[in-house]
């Protein structure tokens, strides 16, 4: 049995009287890339400086390679290298940024030059050895902090939050050069991100952070096709929901009443209780307002009308009004051809298997997890694709949905300019060794 390479055991992180982390257990296996995905003030940041021992936990303990204390942090320190979101980079060069750890290991000039110019090609700095920080953009700035810790040729690798900040096409380049990073090394990840596709496109596994605790953990894959509550639905697009109350259960068959409207899902529950019911905007399929006689009998459709269609490169975002509204993504060929304009009529059809019944309230879930208007688009820049880089499949005139627009809310670090040197014009060295945090 494979034992895991580092293991976060009851981790409490109190900060006054506030409890901001309470994980009962947290594993990372050698090889693997690990995502915690969660909101702003999810606990994310935090979960990951207990785990690369760059803060003590208040309770629990934190082992490497089957060892906690002194000497899992000397091991670590050893082993490892973190990215922080807002990275230190001295008022030098870039080629002195990325081999400032190499030097205070004391390796030969001749190595870390070699060392400096490998990792500096390998993410699009090459051209910029010799360039000042100050002259950096924010994208540039984000690859010389993970050029720098990957100079050290870390085993473990900690990412707080790579991409944000970046405009969208910093952000895609930055996350294809990571994925390539993880693929072609395998260095051991741990990724902290509130980007649901990040997490799925890079991870193999991902941990759902809700108020410290992880309400989920599982593949992509998994999480994609059965979230555990609404809350862990949000990040992998399951986000607009219905209110509804159970009518019928059977065999993990329910009938679910919204509004009048009856539709069949797939799940455990009881008759009584109010329930919301969450969907994917492209899992709705439209067709034309003429059904056939196998149409009239069939579960799960119902007639609605265009409110507003909005599109968007190939795509077409579509509000529906009818005995409950909604929210459908489309193809524009699929949009055209069915001519949805405000006023059309169409039906609208959606799979018992792509519905998921959550309680309607729970004492740990936040009101505030998902919105509760089902008409609502969804964000231009956050299509619920599925994980792993598989787009939805498009079904009749369903949408092909692609998964690589992020949901990324800018994050204003400082300025080169406000990291300067001291006097003396030299760096000050922090305690943990390199801007990168490289061990």
């Amino acid at each position: 049995m494979t034992l895991p390479l580092l293991i976060g055991d009851r981790l409490r992180r109190t900060r006054g009287p506030r409890t901001v982390l309470d994980v009962d257990r947290v594993e990372v296996f050698e090889g693997e890339a690990l995502a915690v995905l969660g909101p702003n003030g999810a606990g994310k940041s935090t979960l990951l400086l207990l785990l690369a021992m760059l803060e003590a936990p208040s309770g629990g303990r934190v082992t490497f390679r089957g060892h906690g204390g002194a000497r899992a942090e000397r091991e670590l320190r050893a082993s490892a290298a973190v990215v922080l979101e807002r990275p230190h980079l001295w008022r030098e060069s870039v080629g002195y940024n990325v081999g400032l750890g190499l030097r205070l290991r004391g390796l030969p000039r001749v190595e870390t030059d070699r060392r400096v110019h490998r990792a500096c090609d390998a993410f699009g700095l090459g051209d910029l050895i010799t360039a000042p920080v100050t002259s950096l953009s924010r994208g540039q700035e984000k690859r010389l902090a993970i050029a720098q810790a990957l100079v050290l040729e870390p085993e473990l690798l900690f990412l707080d939050e790579p991409t944000s900040g970046l405009d969208a096409d910093a952000r895609e380049a930055l996350r294809r050069d990571l994925a390539t990073l993880v693929r072609d090394r395998a260095t051991t990840l741990v990724l902290a991100t509130h980007d649901r596709n990040e997490a799925f496109h890079l991870a193999d596994r991902v941990a759902v952070l809700r108020d410290g605790s992880i309400v989920q953990s599982g593949s992509p894959v998994d999480l994609y096709a059965d979230p555990a509550d609404r809350y862990a639905g949000v990040p992998t697009g399951a986000e607009l929901v219905l209110p509804g109350m159970i009518i019928a259960a059977e065999r993990g068959a329910l009938t679910v009443d919204v509004g009048g409207l009856r539709l069949s899902a797939v799940g455990d529950g009881a008759v009584g209780p109010a329930v919301r019911i969450g969907y994917r905007p492209e899992d709705l399929v439209l067709g034309r307002a003429v059904p056939t006689a196998g149409d009239l009998s069939a579960r799960n459709l119902f007639y609605a009308t265009v409110a507003e269609r909005r599109d968007e490169a190939g795509l077409a975002r579509v509000r529906l009004r009818g005995p409950v509204d909604v929210a459908a993504l489309v193809t524009r060929a699929a949009a055209d051809q069915l001519e949805l304009a405000p006023g059309s009529r169409v039906t609208v059809r959606i799979k018992a298997t792509a519905l998921r019944v959550y309680a309607a309230a729970s004492r740990t879930e936040p009101a505030s997890v998902a919105p509760e208007t089902s008409a609502e688009l969804p964000d231009a820049d956050a299509p619920a694709g599925a994980p792993g880089g598989r787009d939805a499949v498009p079904d009749g005139d369903r949408a092909e949905t692609p998964a690589d627009a992020a949901v990324s809310a800018d994050d204003d670090g400082a300025p080169p300019d406000d990291r300067g040197p001291r006097l003396d014009g030299r760096p000050e060295v922090p305690a943990d060794a390199t801007g990168a945090t490289g061990r």
